[in-house]
């Protein structure tokens, strides 16, 4: 089984930020002694529950501490920076880490509308996306009418499935990552595989499934660790910004004393996830890339405790072939 991991460098309640940071390359640098193919990490701006805005800064100092394994953006939203910056700073991270290194792109404006006023973007309009994003691999390529630098092999391009991104990634002949709701999506999964058009770089579809995971010893344990983030994923709803993870004790409590649709929302995260014993999640795994037809599996691993993050990467980490 291929396997790669999402770090989103998810806080928690009374962490400074940069520690959260420093425990995310020091995960990246055991993903690599373990023996994952990617480590990438996600964008997001003026979250409190995630502490990286800024993707490319991130994979520098990753780069800096590992040798092999590939890095990526997962991924860096387009409509934030413009096609000629982005393509930049992938070359640049290209230049400082040979071969390693994976541009993950999306199509998603800020998680609220001061975020949205504050980038510069607030509506996105048909087209837009996809042309910034060909505008993007024709300076990777060095096909536009300026020449990004520094000039050195183009990182490969990965689209994420959001904004119509599956689609777009078979017209556009790029590999695509998948997660969610769409994963249950057969039809159109199975459309980005008829549809694909085979490209210089991709001549052929590659699909990642990026998934939710929780391992215990036991499998009601498993689904309690995942609590904090479906926590905070159902609460957002109400608060209208995503926090960072509280103790499970403390979220037990707020459980307790939820409303029915808040707790409905708990149980529909948890539901969604990979979760059980090792041999249950290794099963699910497996299915659900008969399923998808994806190549590779891309797991974020939430737990609040992390030493229960480290035990989970172990643990994956014995399915790698």
């Amino acid at each position: 089984m291929r396997i790669s991991l999402l770090d989103r460098a998810r806080t928690r309640v009374g962490e400074p930020d940069a520690e959260t940071i420093t425990a995310t390359v020091d995960r990246a640098v055991r993903a690599e002694q373990l023996g994952f193919s990617r480590f990438w990490t996600a964008e997001h701006h003026a979250v409190p529950g995630i502490a990286i805005s800024a993707p490319s800064l991130l994979l520098a100092a990753v780069g800096a501490r590992t040798q092999r394994i590939r890095l990526g953006t997962g991924g860096i939203m387009v409509p934030n920076h413009r096609p000629l910056v982005i393509a930049e700073q992938a070359l640049l991270l290209e230049a400082l880490a040979p071969g390693r290194i994976d541009l993950g792109l999306g199509g998603s404006l800020g998680f609220t509308a001061p975020v949205r006023q504050a980038l510069g973007r607030t509506v996105l309009r048909d087209g837009e996306y996809a042309a910034e994003v060909a505008e993007v691999r024709d300076y990777l390529h060095g096909r536009a009418g300026l020449t990004a630098r520094p000039r050195t092999a183009a990182p490969p391009m990965f689209l994420l499935a959001i904004k119509d991104g599956l689609s777009l990634a078979a017209r556009l002949g790029l590999p695509a990552v998948v997660g969610g709701p769409l994963l249950g999506n057969t039809a159109a999964l199975g459309r980005y595989f008829a549809d694909f058009r085979p490209s210089d770089t991709a001549p052929e579809p590659y699909l990642i499934a990026s998934v939710e995971v929780s391992v215990a010893d036991d499998a009601g344990r498993a689904r309690e660790l995942l609590l904090p983030e479906a926590w905070a994923h159902a609460d957002s709803r109400d608060v209208g910004e995503f926090r960072p993870l509280q103790p499970l004790e403390e979220v037990r409590e707020l459980l307790a004393k939820a409303s029915p649709k808040k707790a409905a929302a708990v149980r529909s995260f948890t539901a969604s996830a990979v979760t059980g014993t090792p041999e249950q999640v290794a099963g699910q795994l497996e299915r659900l890339l008969e399923r998808t037809g994806a190549a590779e599996i891309m797991p974020s691993v939430s737990a609040y405790d992390r030493a229960d993050v480290a035990a989970a990467d172990d643990f994956l980490a014995s399915l790698i072939d």
